[in-house]
């Protein structure tokens, strides 16, 4: 899962925990619909002040927002 693809699964997570529409987050976000639509399916690449938009109308911190197992269990050890 690339970057994209853990942001967006971690935005969806956090809006279906707030009982939100993907309008109703786009709408408190300041965010067009369906650029919130692509985002959260991880077909946009969005900039840090989308996210922090995005992570202000969610009602969470940047380090809530990223700590979470998506984020932290996306490295995988090599040998």
């Amino acid at each position: 899962m690339n970057i994209k693809q853990r942001t967006a699964a971690r935005i969806r997570e956090l809006r279906e925990a707030k009982g939100l529409s993907q309008e109703e987050l786009a709408w408190k976000a300041e965010v067009n619909r369906t650029s919130m639509n692509h985002i959260e399916n991880g077909r946009r690449n969005i900039s840090i002040e989308t996210l922090e938009k995005i992570i202000n109308a969610l009602e969470v911190t940047v380090p809530e927002f990223f700590d979470a197992p998506v984020f932290l269990n996306s490295k995988k050890k090599k040998k």
